[in-house]
């Protein structure tokens, strides 16, 4: 076996590992709870740092831009991307709290906050998390196996089974994916 045959059965196993881990009803809730926020103009906000920031940014592309249907934009906002929010509010206060901020500035009742951390403990999103939950939001969490500390925060959990991070992160862009085009046929359609 070569190196790339080995690299790709190693993907290939966590996927299968992936699918026995039994999270096709928790994702079932999440495009649910996902959908029925974005459908009420309700705001899906999303956080994650390095990797989960790009993933994070890259399912807002999705779902205001398109993904495969034709359809109105749906209120998504990553908030790792407005720099400089971020960088003045790291500089003044604190890198921890750069999203439970933006938080308190978009969050509503009945919106979505979806978390990404391969390990579950960035404190940044835990801290993201615990704002969201005081402001009324669903909070929603895609790690790597356990979900850290972010599993008490989330009240959905889609925690891949490995804490290896590019594997985690392998995965992370498949369940993503299929989030995107699940959300975006309902409400295509609806």
């Amino acid at each position: 076996m070569t190196g790339l045959d080995l690299w790709l059965a190693e993907a290939q196993g966590l996927l299968a590992a992936t699918r026995q881990a039994g999270l096709d009803a928790t994702m079932v809730q999440v495009v649910e709870v996902i959908s029925t926020a974005l459908g009420a103009n309700r705001p899906l906000l999303v956080c994650g740092n390095g990797g989960s920031a790009a993933d994070a940014e890259h399912i807002v592309g999705e779902l205001v831009g398109r993904f495969l249907k034709e359809r109105r934009a749906l209120k998504a906002i990553a908030l790792t991307a407005p720099s400089a929010v971020l960088t003045a509010w790291a500089n003044d206060y604190n890198y921890e709290t750069v999203f439970a901020r933006q938080v308190e500035a978009y969050a509503e009742p009945g919106g979505v906050l979806l978390g990404l951390s391969t390990s579950g403990n960035s404190k940044n999103v835990v801290l993201a998390l615990e704002a969201a939950r005081a402001r009324g939001m669903v909070t929603i969490g895609l790690t790597g196996q356990g979900g850290g500390r972010m599993a008490a925060l989330c009240d959905h959990l889609l925690a891949v089974p490995s804490q290896v991070t590019y594997e985690v992160q392998q995965v992370h862009l498949c369940l993503y994916h299929y989030l995107c085009a699940a959300v975006e046929a309902r409400l295509a359609d609806g």
